[in-house]
């Protein structure tokens, strides 16, 4: 009897296993993890010229991606499953080794701190544009998930220790924090401009509100919003804005004066928003009197803390200091968002920044100030009440110092 011809199923599985015998005994040098990128990152990177890189290495990583080594170990630990968990596939430098999680996060880090080109921060690292992009984009995700506790609204025990560092250091009792916004600059593309993204300046631009602590730390942020918007009409579509009118915020404790007369949590803004209960904004006019006078150079000192922490978070992170060259307006928010956690994250690792890192002019350069002229009458009868108690605690220090 004829032998059996063996089917082209059987061939087809032979080759099979011929072929996974043959993959099973390739290298694995090829595929290794990159471990050394900071020596060849610093290497290549730390004698530019022309440039003011530090010779400290220390002090140079911190110049490069505006975080201590042990801060950036520290968010590496908290993107590590999500980056694993998805393996970078087709992420790979020059020599064909995988990237690692340090270098992901490195690479996405000086992308953000930097804010130049796909391609610029590629060649200093020895990859592509794309796998620039898809790291980025893949930290991006996975921070804005895992760190989601730097930015938050403070518990009753807490806010009383911002409360107390606003009195000490401005006087203003039971102040909250601070507010501003700024404008996230892009382009975009022809068939997606329209007036709503426009703003005042001729610029396509997004919206970032935020509130800050005593520290310069967010508290709560809001973005996503057109920049053509007036300052005004942002707070009053942000999340923040219906919270504090349903009273589930700034309604913690409040401070009765020895005259009986009460104040409430607040926070400060500029002339840009509406005077509210909890919400109070400096006395405008030229025949202002002495109390309103120094009640309003308090109230912009504090206002300041605001200013300067937008100042810190766009010159740290200048990707939000320069123009965004057609950004998906679905993904900028995630952007911005993560750029916000990085800022809380420095400042509870007690990261110092570089001094030359914030803007060295306003965070909003080229924008006049917006005025609002709503003012709520409880409003006015707050600030008042600000204002005398300030002005009260300054004639008794000023007794106190006069006695013999």
């Amino acid at each position: 009897m004829a032998p059996s011809k063996k089917s082209k199923k059987t061939k087809r599985e032979s080759k099979k296993l011929k072929k996974s015998k043959s993959l099973s005994i390739v290298p694995v040098e090829p595929k290794a993890v990159e471990s050394d990128w900071w020596d060849s990152f610093w290497h290549k990177n730390s004698s530019i010229p022309g440039s003011s890189v530090p010779s400290d290495e220390a002090e140079g990583f911190k110049y490069f991606f505006r975080v201590s080594r042990n801060t950036f170990e520290y968010i590496c630990s908290l993107v590590r499953q999500d980056l694993v968990s998805r393996p970078p596939s087709g992420l790979i430098n020059i020599e064909g080794r995988l990237l690692s999680v340090e270098k992901q996060v490195a690479i996405a880090l000086r992308r953000l701190a930097s804010g130049e080109s796909q391609v610029s921060v590629g060649s200093a690292f020895g990859v592509g544009q794309s796998t620039v992009s898809q790291v980025t984009w893949r930290f991006i995700e996975a921070l804005e998930e895992r760190a989601k506790h730097h930015l938050k609204w403070p518990d009753s025990k807490r806010m009383e220790e911002i409360k107390f560092n606003f009195k000490a250091s401005f006087g203003l009792l039971n102040c909250c924090g601070a507010i501003d916004a700024t404008h996230i600059i892009m382009t975009l593309p022809a068939v997606e401009t329209s007036g709503d993204w426009c703003d005042q300046e001729n610029n396509y631009s997004m919206f970032l509100q935020g509130v800050v602590d005593n520290e310069m730390r967010f508290l709560d942020i809001v973005t996503g919003f057109p920049g053509g918007m007036t300052v005004s009409k942002l707070l009053k579509c942000s999340g923040f804005y219906k919270l504090c009118e349903a009273g589930e915020r700034l309604n913690g404790n409040v401070r009765t004066l020895s005259e009986g007369v009460e104040i409430r949590e607040y926070i400060v803004g500029g002339i840009g928003y509406p005077l509210l209960p909890w919400l109070i904004t400096p006395s405008e006019g030229n025949d202002l009197s002495a109390s309103t006078s120094d009640f309003n150079a308090m109230h912009g000192t504090a206002r300041l803390l605001a200013v300067r922490a937008f100042s810190q978070l766009k010159g740290s992170w200048r990707i939000l200091n320069k123009v965004m060259w057609r950004p998906d307006k679905r993904k900028l928010p995630s952007v911005i968002l993560v750029c916000c956690l990085l800022h809380n994250i420095i400042i509870d690792s007690g990261d110092e920044l570089h001094p030359d890192v914030a803007l060295s002019c306003h965070h909003d350069s080229g924008y006049g100030e917006q005025c609002c002229k709503q003012a709520d009458p409880l409003g006015r009868t707050m600030r008042e009440i600000l204002a005398k108690h300030l002005q009260h605690n300054k004639e008794n220090s000023t007794k106190l110092i006069t006695l013999p």
